[in-house]
């Protein structure tokens, strides 16, 4: 054995210099010769040899250092190469080229070529051809010589191929730490040999705990990664030349489903705004419904209710935008002003937990005006549901919490509340291989005038993103477009819609049509975490795949360019780039709009996405079997696609970027050289010589058997080879692929955890270890593997961000899984199992690549120039690497590869048949890595070429000859199969099984009317020719396909499912024995599309048939009794061990069985069958009148097999026997696991059964169900005594005493007043527990994960205390948010700040149905379903055909192993003819009075056009209905129904009752809105007495009076009696002892005058209430309790339509009757009166400017109403002219209302339009609204500023108005907090607030009020005015006299306004008026008197 390697050449150093080289293999080291004044080149030609002794390992590594030499001081190390050998021992020989890597293990420029040899003495490892190295220069100074011949063995058959290695015996599983990747390390992290065994110790077990079964596998000791044989398709693959194929063949996107969302909008607040309307708009899609409107009010109140339903496939329904905006004032007229928008895609929503968002505060933002901020909050619940999902919705009880806004936001969990706005640019650069689309008629016109050829197609690019589009400019007639422009979005970050949709479409003027569509999941372009990173995606190629690319003018598959589905066919590829920026919003220059917005950007240049590489892929046809006979007749070939290479319609050769630079003449140096390089290199041949072969040659098939044909593909094989072009983005995919193989083998191991779980093997802990530890190791490897080629050329930002986010996610994950791993203990596996399923949905999604590199490979049927049917196959899948963990999975392997129809054909049972099924070979690598293309071919080929190649190139065969050939014989034991589909109309089957393999098929025989067919027949295939080597044979066959088909009696017959399997080989000299055989008998999952159609029994073995023909196989030894014929039945060897067991039934009834072929059933009788062995029931003679069975018990006694898991199922057949003896089939049903049928003994030693001594169960005396219902297990040989609570007076003291304590709340209501309590105190008491004790297990559930996760961080951060500070801080920082958020509500001690609770008497609330929580109350009496017609074909089986059950049977059975012991039969009063069915009442008909309590339904689905119902309950049983029509509730979707119906039933004939509401129209027929039915008879006869529930106290008198007519002493008699119980013996000191158990209680009870008596009521009581721990016969009794019902609609099936709450009680005819019903009817709200008197304003603000003085002033009144009841709004006068805020009005506001104490809300009755027919009521929190405002004559008053106060709980008042201020609101949750409705009358001053520009509150006045709450009573009693009216008017406000109206006194306003300001002004005025006065004068009359004077006049 000898290690050969051969170092050629190392290059691009850097220097100039002497170099050595230093070669290391386990601890020896060579020195290679000096190479003296080497520049960037040193050719060292040199081969070193190590003669080794061991085999190496496949995690050895070798190491080679290369030096600059120095003869003085040291060498200086230039860089390392490191290589693990495992792909040199499998392959035996290897040459390697790869960079080295420095000091820091980062890589270096400098490259390293070696080449290896490994040669071991037995030959396992290949050997090679002569010409060994065969590029070693002659001159090599004579050291390079072979040491020995042995290197020179063997020869080769073939040329070029090696065959491949055969492992002889049997393969052992690897020992533990290795897994699939062996511990390997790369670098100096080299691990020692026993490092990783290390810790595994206490798992190893004795070699003779082992299973069989695990021995039978190969028997490793070490059980920790033990795999056992999974029942899953295929088993483990050993070789490794085939890879599993997938069974599930429909593709699942792109198909239809129902969706119902419903958006249920609650209310608004702090919208911003002055004095709004607002109405609420949803959006989904293209469908819009809004709110009525609130009018002017910033915090409306709606809760209205939408539902939204959809038909469409997933993935369009998860991207549809949700768009919840607040609108302002819209009416008929105007569409009204947009306020903000909130806006989400359905996606979101619907990966909530239960796919919703309950009561959570939408945020509003403006999208024309990024900088405002908030624009208020909506509250509204949001939940989508899908066919199947069931929504837990959390149940409405009364909002006492008002939520914090902050808190609870609409956002999913680890968005911050805070978003900010960013602009997301996505760059198209430009596209190429676009298809041809617009090939028409006219097209060619033109050409043909013209003479021009130009491209047609004018190609642009649409981006759609959160509800926006973007769309690029077009470029006219041109395959290659170039944009150059990018797109700009602003949407909020991070954005809530998921996925930005890109999509190339061609402009054309009638429409535009999609070319191709891309999608781009943002979550995977970006990473959230502390050291994550913003989206950012290449610049990188996107591929679009959609319809085939030949142009039809209406193309078939044009959804799937939309993106629905998967493509078929590659369209075309864009070049793209994603960036994000998140914006400054308060810098100025940004632009406010967030409108699309499109610019230019610079060319790329071509290396920034990456190197361009030539590529080659290569595929060989091995088989071509299973085509569909449709197609059989026409010869039919194989298209191989890669991108547009390969393409026979527009397919190229050459990539347009390398044409283009030999046309060029070369841009550069650099590509210049790599085209010479191209051209003349001699591996890569000219392109001449190369021509690609994309399809095999059309041939003939040749028929299978009927439904089948097949290809003569015999020993010669077609091949086929592309040669392509593509930017080298490898690295991108081999991280993938590690990941990938990570995670298949992750599942592989969980599914096989989950197995053992099933199957109840032993220690299912050990191989969830073993996973664990592989998933370490894989981890650490990955990180070590993908930190290579960092500094390849086109690496985007985010390939090295995803790196980093790879690398530390692995890293975690490896800590995680050790510690993991640690903490695995028997009990615990359930919880880490999911844990680990966690790691692999992380898996998966990391390993999905976003950006994408090299095109899927097509594989495309093509018969008669038609294409067929199609295969794809991802690249990374067949992708090649030197590196084991980086290949695909599927590459150089034998893939059986099943083809199917295209888009929508292939939706349903077309999709569901094989159209062809091949076995293929692919192989997809760089061009210069070709050498190893054909080596993972099945070995035993010789290559066929088209041309003979000159020199030693290699040219790729066109097909492959095999000449060794192998004949075997198959035998396929196929035993039976079950839970089948029913393809038939009368619900069974008749079922076969086709079992196919390579080219030959059989079938077994039809067996009529059943779905679990057991044939118990072995089908011999003889003379099976496969062609390939024996050894490879052996450890990998091909797969066998096995379908299961429905025999018809005219037509074909009709596909049931298919399955896979492996058959074990047994070769020629190998002994037919254990541990390997006789195979063993497995069960295969068979499946129909993508679900499961049942489980098949059998087994398949694979017999080599040496030269001694058939007679040297083993013989088939069968039971010999049998006579069949020709039917050979399963050998004994495989045939499962029979014993002996008795199968007892009970018959009790049948029930609601429909007609049959129109005709009624009779006389009907159950056939019961199993294992071929059965037993009928008496015949009822007449259904209609009894349709109970007169004989209760019969048995009949059968082999089955010891193994449980191998039951055979049982039948259940009802059939009806008519006249002259002639028999129908009703229905039947399948018993599919008898397991829990299975009788087990009592255990008399458990303790339960051991009378030693009493045991005193020490009761709660007041047991109220708040304590979470734990059932105190009591040791029965201890004397437990459970400690007592304090009794009743002590603990009213004990309350007194807590709320004297509490001095700073206000002091509570006292004990409430017997007399106010009715039975909704008690309900609405029950309600707030439920929520509570919700609430504890949620924290309790939280607690929990979080500990487990601060312990898995915490321990390893223990393991690496370096790397997780970080993840610890997260978690326990994340753990804090979550608390304090939960804090708020609640003081610093940690005590919810909740008035402590008035003890009521409690009932218990289900939020689901009663039978849910009690097993169906099938404890001893099973109702099964009745199955007939075909089954439906849905993806969901979960959702139960409803309309395929035809009747109910009623029965139970019960099955032990014969003989049974003695001592049961013995026992006294057992009676023989009831068997195992003891003390089971009699099922003679009975009369039941059945009293029916409705309270209430919630979130009915809307039924009228006004999204409301107008609900009322119909009650069906039997014959008789109760219609309650009358009493329907107008406009409600959650009415509160509080009523009792009374039924008289008999049972069994009426037993199922029917509770439906339905809505009430005033026209046509009433529409139902959902039903619930229940099953009154099991009820009635469980032992969980479901009669009448179990009250939580006894009272005689009061609101929780006892309703049983029997009392609780009477019933705990019956039930010791019946029990066979000692007891009840009633003892002194309230002490009671049933059995040996003794229980206290209290004894006294008082009636209704008070008077205290002595009863045994109580102490009955107790024991009734824990009656569950009464030894034996204990079980859970119903307790007094409501239930809450889906309601169901039979026309949209699964979805829930609303819940209804009731309960139902039943008493029997034959004892007493009960007494009146309790009344529920709902509380009548209570009339009250509310009078507000405004005395004063003050500080109010002054909004107006005096005309003629500018003087600011106001006009003030003041405004009041109660929320929803706006249209009572009433105003107080006018005070004019306030100078100061200051306004005085004493005037009184009088606001009637109604107001339900109980859930502190407003009633009002109203029409909601003058077209409604009656009034709506509605439900409104108690609010009053004051606003002030500034009144105007001739323009709308001015809005100033409001208060709204919530009468339970507003601030109390200021008690002056200094007092009085902002904080008043701001601080609202801080201060102390009052309600109108206890103190009754209260006068302060409040504040007006209003929002200024920048959104803040600001002060705009003060009020002082007086607010006065008066029952109506009260109110008529003192009757007040309204404003300042008789009668107790109020005196008039002292105003002062500037307010008087000027127009009514105009001197007066003259003198205040003009005299008191300007008075001086004025006075000196008129002086100076006077002045001018004189002067006129003087200046008028000077003329006369100087004439005078001078004339001397």
């Amino acid at each position: 054995m000898a290690l050969v390697v051969c170092l050629k050449t190392v290059a691009e150093l850097r220097g100039k210099g002497d170099r050595i080289a230093k070669v290391t293999f386990r601890g020896l080291s060579f020195f290679s010769r000096v190479l003296e004044n080497c520049e960037d080149e040193a050719r060292f030609e040199q081969a070193f040899r190590w003669p080794i002794g061991s085999q190496v390992d496949g995690d050895e590594m070798l190491e080679i250092q290369v030096f600059n030499y120095s003869k003085v001081f040291t060498n200086r190390l230039i860089g390392t190469f490191r290589m693990v050998l495992q792909k040199v021992v499998e392959e035996g020989h290897l040459e390697v080229s790869d960079t080295l890597i420095d000091d820091n293990n980062t890589a270096i420029r400098t490259s390293i070529s070696i080449e290896i040899k490994y040669q071991t003495m037995d030959g396992s490892v290949k050997v090679w051809s002569d010409g060994e190295f065969l590029d070693v220069p002659d001159d090599c100074d004579g050291t390079f010589q072979f040491e020995t011949d042995s290197l020179l063995s063997g020869r080769s058959q073939s040329s070029g191929t090696s065959p491949g290695r055969s492992i002889h015996g049997i393969p052992t599983f690897r020992k533990t730490g290795k897994g699939v990747f062996s511990a390997m390390k790369l670098g100096k992290t080299r691990i020692s040999k026993d490092d990783h065994k290390k810790g595994d110790d206490p798992a190893i077990l004795d070699a003779e705990d082992l299973d069989r079964k695990v021995m039978r596998l190969g028997g490793g000791v070490d059980h920790d990664t033990i795999s056992l044989a999974s029942v899953t398709a295929v088993t483990t693959n050993v070789s490794n030349k085939r890879s599993k194929p997938d069974i599930k063949m429909e593709p699942s996107s792109g198909r239809p489903v129902d969706y119902q969302i419903s958006v249920t909008v609650i209310e608004a607040r702090q919208l911003v705004g002055l004095n709004m309307d607002p109405v609420v708009c949803v959006e989904i899609g293209e469908e819009k419904k809004y709110t009525s409107m609130k009018e002017s009010t910033n915090c409306p109140y709606y809760n209205e209710y939408f539902v939204f339903d959809f038909h469409v496939p997933p993935d369009v329904m998860l991207d549809k935008i949700l768009k919840i905006s607040v609108i302002h004032s819209k009416n008929l007229l105007r569409s009204g002003t947009l306020v903000g928008t909130f806006k989400l895609d359905v996606g979101t929503v619907y990966s909530q937990s239960e796919h919703q968002f309950h009561h959570k505060w939408a945020m509003l933002s403006d999208h024309d005006d990024i900088t405002a901020g908030c624009k208020g909050y909506v509250k509204c619940d949001i939940a989508v549901v899908g066919k199947g999902d069931n929504i837990k919705i959390p149940h409405k009880a009364n909002e006492t919490d008002e939520d914090d806004i902050e808190g609870n936001l609409l956002l999913p969990e680890g968005v911050p509340s805070e978003r900010q706005w960013a602009r997301f640019y996505v760059k198209i650069y430009r596209a190429e291989g676009l298809p041809k689309m617009n090939t028409s008629i006219m097209a060619n016109v033109k050409k043909a005038f013209i003479g021009e050829n130009r491209d047609l197609v004018d190609p642009y690019v649409l981006v759609q993103f959160a509800g926006q589009k973007g769309k690029t400019s077009v470029q006219k007639s041109s395959y290659e477009p170039i944009w150059n422009e990018q797109i700009i979005f602003t949407e909020m970050f991070p954005p809530l819609c998921r996925r930005l949709k890109v999509q190339i479409r061609d402009s054309d003027k009638v429409n535009d049509v999609a070319i191709g569509t891309h999608f781009i999941d943002l979550r995977k372009i970006a990473n959230d975490g502390d050291k994550g990173f913003l989206p950012t995606m290449g610049p990188a190629w996107a591929n679009m795949y959609g319809s085939t690319r030949n142009y039809t003018l209406m193309d078939e598959h044009q959804d799937l360019n939309e993106g629905l589905g998967e493509g078929v066919s590659f369209r075309a590829r864009l070049l793209i780039s994603i960036a994000v920026e998140i914006l400054d919003t308060s810098s100025a220059e940004i632009m406010s709009s967030s409108e699309v917005q499109i610019e230019p950007v610079s060319n790329i240049s071509e290396s920034a996405t990456g190197k361009m590489e030539e590529f080659f892929l290569f595929g060989s046809f091995l088989e071509a079997t299973m085509i569909d006979r449709k197609i059989g007749d026409k010869p039919i070939s194989f298209e191989v696609t890669i991108g547009n290479y390969g393409n026979q319609i527009d397919g190229v050769s050459k990539p347009a970027s390398a044409k283009k630079k030999k046309e060029d003449g070369g841009e550069s140096e650099e590509e210049e050289s790599e085209l010479i390089h191209n051209s003349s290199d001699e591996e890569a041949e000219d392109d001449g010589d190369l021509t690609s072969v994309p399809s095999t040659p059309p041939m003939k098939p040749v028929i299978t058997d009927r439904n089948y044909f097949h290809l003569p593909y015999f020993e010669k094989k077609p091949c086929i080879y592309i040669k392509s072009w593509w930017h080298d983005q490898r690295r991108r995919l081999y991280n993938s692929n590690i990941m990938d193989k990570l995670a298949d083998k992750l599942e592989e191991g969980l599914n096989d955890v989950q197995e053992i779980i099933k199957t109840e093997k032993a220690y299912p802990e050990r191989r969830l270890r073993g996973v664990l530890e592989e998933l370490s190791t894989s981890c650490s490897r990955f990180v070590t593997l993908a930190n290579k080629d960092q500094n390849l050329s086109g690496r985007t930002k985010l390939d090295k961000e995803r790196l980093k986010t790879c690398m530390r996610e692995m890293e975690s994950m490896a800590q995680q899984a050790k510690t993991i791993r640690s903490q695995v203990k028997r009990n615990t596996v359930r919880d880490k199992l999911k844990l680990v399923f966690n790691f692999l949905h992380r898996l998966r999604f990391l390993a999905d690549e976003p950006q994408h590199s090299i095109p899927d490979v097509f594989i495309w049927m093509i018969s008669n120039n038609k294409r067929i049917a199609y295969a794809r196959i991802p690249s990374k899948d067949i992708l090649y690497s030197i590196v084991g963990e980086e290949m695909g999975k599927d590459c150089g392997k034998v893939k059986a590869v099943f083809l199917r129809l295209p888009g929508k054909k292939g939706f349903g049972p077309a999709g569901w048949t094989v159209q062809a099924k091949l076995e293929m070979y692919l192989w997809l690598g760089l061009n210069k890595q070709r050498k190893d293309f054909l080596s993972g071919l099945p070995s035993g080929f010789e290559e066929n070429k088209a041309t003979k190649g000159t020199g030693i190139q290699v040219v790729p065969p066109i097909s492959l000859v095999y000449n060794m050939k192998q004949v075997f014989q198959l035998r396929a034991h196929m035993y039976q199969a079950r839970s089948l589909f029913a393809a038939d109309s009368s619900g069974l089957s008749d079922p076969f099984a086709r079992v196919f393999f390579s080219t030959h098929s059989q079938v077994t025989e039809v067996l009529n009317e059943t779905l679990c067919p057991t044939w118990d027949q072995l089908l011999v295939f003889d003379n099976v020719e496969l062609y390939g080597e024996a050894g490879e044979l052996r450890d990998d066959p091909p797969i066998i396909v096995i379908e299961l088909y429905d025999q018809d009696t005219v037509g074909k017959a009709e596909f049931i499912g298919r399955t896979f399997a492996k058959p074990l080989t047994k070769m020629v000299d190998e002994h037919y024995g254990p541990p390997r055989f006789p195979p063993q008998l497995e069960y295969y999952q068979i499946y129909r599309g993508n679900c499961t159609a049942g489980d098949l029994l059998a087994a398949f073995e694979l017999l080599q048939i040496g030269p001694a023909g058939r007679a040297a196989l083993p013989p088939i030894d069968g039971p010999t009794d049998s006579d069949r014929g020709p039917i050979l039945p399963v050998p004994l060897g495989i045939r499962p061990v029979l014993s002996r067991y008795r199968i007892e039934v009970l018959f009790w009834g049948l029930r609601d069985l429909k007609r049959i072929n129109l005709a009624q059933v009779d006389r009907p009788r159950v056939d019961i069958e199993c294992a071929g062995k059965g037993v009928q029931s008496a015949l009822i003679q007449n259904y209609k009148k009894n349709p109970n069975f007169s004989t209760l018990v019969k048995w009949f006694e059968v082999d089955l097999p010891e193994n449980e898991l191998l039951h055979p199922p049982l039948n259940i057949w009802v059939v009806d026997c008519r006249a002259f003896g002639r028999f129908t089939l009703v229905g039947s049903y399948a018993v599919t696991s008898l397991r829990k049928f299975i009788y087990s003994p009592p255990d008399k030693t458990a303790n339960n059964w051991a009378h030693t001594g009493d045991i005193v169960v020490n009761m709660d005396p007041e047991p109220n169900i708040k304590k979470m219902d734990t059932v105190v297990k009591i040791d029965a040989t201890t004397d437990a005594v459970v400690k007592v609570d304090l009794n009743e007076d002590e603990k009213e003291k004990e309350n007194k005493k807590k709320k004297k304590k509490k001095k700073g709340e206000e002091v509570d209501e006292e004990e409430p007043d017997e007399s106010m309590l009715d039975w909704w105190s008690k309900y609405f008491a029950s309600i707030e527990t439920m929520m509570e004790n919700l609430r504890a297990q949620e924290a309790a559930l939280a607690e929990a994960e979080e500990r487990e996760d601060l312990e898995i961080a915490g321990e390893s951060a223990e393991i690496k205390a370096d790397d997780f500070p970080v993840k610890g801080t997260k978690l326990k920082e994340k753990s804090k948010d979550k608390k304090s958020s939960k804090d708020k509500k609640k003081n610093n001690d940690g005590t919810e700040k909740r008035p402590p609770k008035p003890k009521v008497d409690e009932l218990v609330v289900y939020n689901k149905e009663l039978e849910i929580e009690f097993g169906n109350f099938e404890d001893w009496l099973h109702t099964f379903n009745l199955y007939r017609g075909k089954a439906g074909d849905d993806d969901d089986h979960n959702v139960v055909d409803d309309d395929r059950i035809v009747g109910r049977f009623k029965g139970s059975l019960c099955m032990y192993k014969l003989p049974l012991s003695e001592e049961i039969t013995r026992e006294a009063g057992f009676d023989p003819n009831m068997g195992m069915f003891q003390s089971i009442p009699h099922n003679d008909p009975i009369n039941v009075l059945i009293r029916i309590y409705i309270i209430r339904a919630t979130d009915l689905h809307p039924a009228d056009i006004n999204g409301k119902a107008d609900p009322y309950i119909v009650i069906r049983l039997g014959k008789s209905e109760i219609r309650d029509k009358e009493n329907y509730i107008s406009k409600q979707l959650n009415p509160v129904f509080g009523k009792s119906f009374d039924i008289e039933a008999t049972f069994p004939m009426e037993s199922m009752l029917t509770v439906a509401v339905y809505d009430w129209d005033l026209v046509g027929t009433d529409d139902l809105i959902g039903e619930t039915k229940i099953d009154l008879e099991n009820r009635y006869y469980s032992k969980h007495r479901a009669t009448c529930g179990i009250a939580s106290n006894y009272s005689v008198h009061g609101y929780n009076v006892w309703r049983d007519p029997q009392k609780p002493t009477q019933i705990l008699a019956k039930l010791c009696k019946e029990g066979k119980l000692d007891g009840p013996h009633y003892g002194p000191g309230g002490r009671v002892k049933v059995g040996n158990r003794i229980f206290l209680g209290p004894t006294e009870i008082e009636d209704e005058s008070g008077l205290k008596k002595q009863t045994e009521e109580h102490l009955a009581l107790t024991v009734l209430r824990h009656w569950e721990e009464i030894p034996r016969v204990g079980c859970k009794l119903i307790p007094e309790h409501v239930e809450t019902r889906p309601l169901l609609n039979p026309d949209k099936p699964g979805i829930e339509q609303g819940r209804i709450e009731m309960w139902v009680d039943m008493f029997p005819m034959d004892v007493p009757a009960p007494g009146p019903a309790i009344d529920i009817s709902p509380r009548k709200p209570k009339r009250y009166e509310l009078r507000v008197i405004i005395w004063n304003t003050d500080e109010v603000i002054l909004e107006d400017d005096d005309y003629f003085t500018g003087e600011k002033s106001s006009d003030i009144f003041v405004r009041g109403w109660l929320k929803g009841q706006q249209e009572d709004k009433q105003d107080t006068d006018v005070h004019y002219h306030s100078l100061t805020g200051e306004g005085n009005f004493n005037w009184r506001f009088v606001f009637p209302f109604d107001y339900l104490m109980a859930e502190e809300k407003i009633v009002i009755s109203k029409k909601e339009s003058m077209f409604s027919w009656d009034e709506t009521e509605y439900k409104i929190p108690a609010r009053l609204t004051l606003q002030v405002w500034d009144a105007d004559h001739f323009s709308a008053d001015d809005f100033l500023g409001a208060i709204e106060l919530d009468l339970n709980k507003f601030p109390r008042g200021a008690k002056t108005a200094k007092q009085c201020s902002l904080n008043m609101v701001l601080k609202e949750h801080e201060l102390p907090t009052i309600s109108i409705f206890k103190q009754k009358r209260v006068k302060g001053w409040w504040p007006f607030v209003a929002r200024d520009e920048n959104d803040e509150f600001e002060l705009t006045g003060k009020v002082e009020a007086e607010l006065h709450l008066l029952t109506v009573e009260e109110a008529e009693k003192n009757p007040v005015g309204f404003g300042r009216n008789e009668p107790e008017p109020l005196e008039k406000p002292n105003r002062p006299d500037t307010s008087l109206m000027w127009f009514m006194n105009p001197l007066k306003s003259i003198r205040y306004f003009i005299w008191h300001n300007y008075c001086w002004l004025i006075l000196k005025a008129l002086a100076l008026l006077l002045l001018l006065l004189l002067v006129g004068l003087f200046l008028c009359s000077i003329p006369g008197y100087l004439v005078k004077k001078l004339l001397g006049a």
